[in-house]
């Protein structure tokens, strides 16, 4: 039973799990670095067995239904984009997302920079 001190448990929420956690202490993905403004879109050809993915994997596959960049992904789910990265590989590597690039000449892009900056704020 957890005493008064207790910092690990939130009343309203139950405990709380350190966001690493979720990722098995892996701080880094395997393979390429996923930059904040890269797109990851789910195959819609995939059909993952729930049984095999954690429920964080879910989420970012539900997000990922439509195009959504790494810093995005982190806003929307409340997870520090180390997380999410490491989720976004696992997928990755599963082939149940795709993962896409902006062209160095799009980055100057006012619009995609003020997404990116606007998905960044909400971290």
């Amino acid at each position: 039973m957890a005493g008064p001190d207790d910092r690990s448990l939130d009343r309203d929420a139950g405990p709380v799990v350190r966001p690493y956690a979720l990722v098995r202490g892996r701080t880094k993905p395997p393979g390429e670095v996923l930059d904040v403004v890269a797109m990851a879109c789910a195959v819609r050809r995939a059909s993952p067995d729930p049984s095999e993915l954690e429920p964080e994997h879910l989420a970012v596959l539900r997000l990922c239904r439509f195009p959504a960049s790494v810093a995005e992904l982190a806003s929307g789910l409340d997870l520090p984009l180390g997380v999410i990265r490491v989720l976004l590989a696992d997928l990755r590597d599963r082939g149940l997302v795709t993962i896409h690039w902006p062209h160095p000449g799009r980055v100057t892009d006012i619009r995609v920079l003020r997404e990116v900056a606007d998905g960044l704020r909400r971290l």
